[in-house]
């Protein structure tokens, strides 16, 4: 079969590497941190609630003998962007892969009583600390010979519902973001974007499933949401050599959701 370490190995191999994800603790992060350590990097884990980013560094650390640093971390508080940022050079001398994936979607009762305060906290998570962080990360990244950012969209972007405007109007902003700063940051860092439609992860405890399961059946090609695992492949592609000739792109991850004739 041949000598793997020239093949699917290390093309998505990830040893020697610093892998930040923000909302690392739960979810899509949680599954993307896993991968990245079992893929050799070593990862530092970033949100708001300390305690659930140190319980998952644990599990790193036991199961792959990898490295992990768990850090909180509001993203829409520029100045915790720039701790953030060099607490992970303070301890790992590099960073070569940043995660742009936590957010925040707060439900409102109509659009007229959306206050001024959720508008600045839903744009400050999913728009203003991914911007912060990304210029901060990648402008250290270029002087350390390259890397990889991923920002983490979603199909709200570009089919937006009227119970998550602020969170589309923020991530169609953060695919813009993508484009432009894969044209700042070329060519030593990659900038890419994954957009997601519905995943199956702790927020849909919330979901009415048997209306949402009719609903995928009706309306998404794949007639289902997505599992969190299922965001793995992206994100290493992205993350890895594997998309050496990939910047400035957008790549669903939805089950066809978006665009999808009705």
């Amino acid at each position: 079969m041949g000598d793997d370490k020239s093949g699917t190995k290390r093309l998505f191999g990830l040893e020697g590497r610093v892998a930040v994800v923000t909302g690392g603790s739960r979810g899509l992060g949680r599954e993307m941190v896993l991968a990245f350590a079992r893929h050799g990097a070593d990862v530092v884990i970033a949100s708001r609630k300390l305690d659930a980013c140190e319980a998952l560094a644990e599990i790193v650390r036991q199961e792959t003998g990898r490295e992990a640093m768990a850090f909180a971390c509001h993203v829409g508080e520029w100045a915790q962007c720039e701790e953030l940022v060099d607490a992970v050079y303070g301890r790992f001398k590099r960073m070569d892969v940043l995660v742009n994936n936590a957010g925040m979607s707060p439900l409102y009762p109509s659009l007229p009583e959306i206050s001024e305060a959720l508008w600045d906290k839903v744009i400050g998570v999913n728009l203003k600390g991914p911007f912060r962080l990304s210029a901060l990360a990648a402008t250290r990244m270029v002087a350390g010979g390259g890397g990889s950012v991923i920002n983490i969209s979603s199909i709200a972007a570009v089919q937006p519902t009227p119970v998550e405007l602020p969170y589309g109007a923020a991530k169609a902003g953060l695919n813009a973001l993508t484009v432009g700063l894969a044209r700042a940051f070329a060519p030593a860092v990659r900038v890419n974007c994954i957009m997601p439609g519905p995943f199956l992860t702790d927020i849909s405890k919330a979901w009415d499933l048997d209306a949402f399961a009719e609903t995928a059946r009706r309306g998404i090609p794949l007639q289902r949401g997505g599992e969190a695992r299922e965001i793995v492949g992206a994100a290493l592609y992205l993350a890895s050599d594997a998309s050496s000739y990939t910047t400035g792109a957008v790549i669903k991850v939805d089950g066809g959701a978006a665009f999808a004739p009705a």
